[in-house]
């Protein structure tokens, strides 16, 4: 008899051994009636209350799961992942392949937290120029992967494309100012919207944009005065600053660029939330503060004027 609470021990060991994995590991989700999951109407409320948005990219199941735990609402499975992930020169390279297949990681990593982020996936290059059926084709495979959201660049002749899925229950998310599927056309990561002529042409794709359905737009390397200005005009479509300043109603950035571990020189918009902070979840729990008491970003350090 007295071996047997042994035995007994050493089973429960045995199997706790047998389902125990080395790399599970993710943040624990705090508890379910405190997480309200982020969806249209509730990115809507914090807009009408004045409270920023806050956005940061994730391309695995793990860096998603702890930004989430670190409180940022929107998780953006970019193509800048070709750049950081991948060593490419831009994000043309990327392919809607790697970009599902990214979204299907990101999405695994937060439902195993129970997490509550929205997910935004980018529409690579080439997977939506050729029509608005293309681009439903692509923004399916998106939506089947997980993603809340899609996320397409450009103005103008994107408007019906945008639309077009709109119509069919996908929400998207714009993208104006500098484009990097485009960067080779723009002349190089230059700001865009300066002078009358290029600041009131923006303006107007905006308001097109917001007409056709889209609910966000990113804003990127936008002169404060404009990316101010269009948000304004814009009451139910939500601007995400990056390089635009603190007039816009949130704040985006390249994971990894906010965490001082790119390949590169990091650019003006950029802050190193790891600096000053013990762990990564640290410093996006530093990085979701800033942006929502109004510290970051600086106008003056991290933007540019009209």
């Amino acid at each position: 008899m007295s071996d047997q609470p042994n035995a007994h021990l050493a089973a429960g060991h045995s199997a706790h051994a047998a389902t125990a994995t080395p790399y599970g590991t993710l943040p624990t989700a705090s508890p379910l009636p405190q997480r309200r999951p982020v969806s249209l109407p509730r990115l809507q409320e914090m807009r009408d209350r004045g409270e920023k948005i806050t956005m940061l990219t994730a391309y695995d199941a793990t860096f998603a799961a702890v930004a989430d735990a670190a409180g940022v609402e929107c998780i953006l499975v970019g193509d800048s992942l070709g750049m950081v992930c991948q060593g490419l020169a831009s994000t043309v390279g990327v392919t809607l392949e790697t970009m599902r297949y990214h979204t299907e990681s990101v999405v695994r990593g937060l439902r195993r937290v129970q997490a509550s982020a929205w997910v935004i996936g980018d529409l690579p290059f080439g997977s939506y120029q050729e029509s608005r059926e293309q681009a439903l084709r692509s923004a399916t495979v998106l939506m089947q992967a997980g993603a809340h959201m899609v996320k397409l660049e450009g103005g103008g002749w994107t408007t019906d494309t945008v639309n077009f899925l709109v119509e069919r229950g996908i929400p998207v998310c714009a993208h104006l100012g500098l484009t990097p599927q485009t960067v080779h056309a723009l002349g190089g990561y230059r700001v865009q919207g300066r002078g009358n002529r290029a600041a009131d042409e923006l303006m107007q794709h905006a308001r097109a944009l917001q007409d056709a359905g889209a609910t966000m737009l990113v804003l990127e390397m936008v002169p404060v005065g404009l990316a101010t200005e269009v948000t304004k005009a814009l009451p139910t479509c939500h601007t995400i600053g990056i390089g635009a300043g603190k007039g816009t109603a949130g704040q985006v950035l390249v994971m990894h660029d906010m965490l001082g571990i790119n390949l590169g020189k990091n650019p003006k918009f950029v802050r190193n939330f790891m600096d000053g902070s013990t762990s990564v979840r640290a410093a996006m729990e530093a990085y979701v503060k800033a942006v929502k008491e109004g510290s970051f970003p600086v106008d003056a350090e991290h933007a540019w004027a009209d």
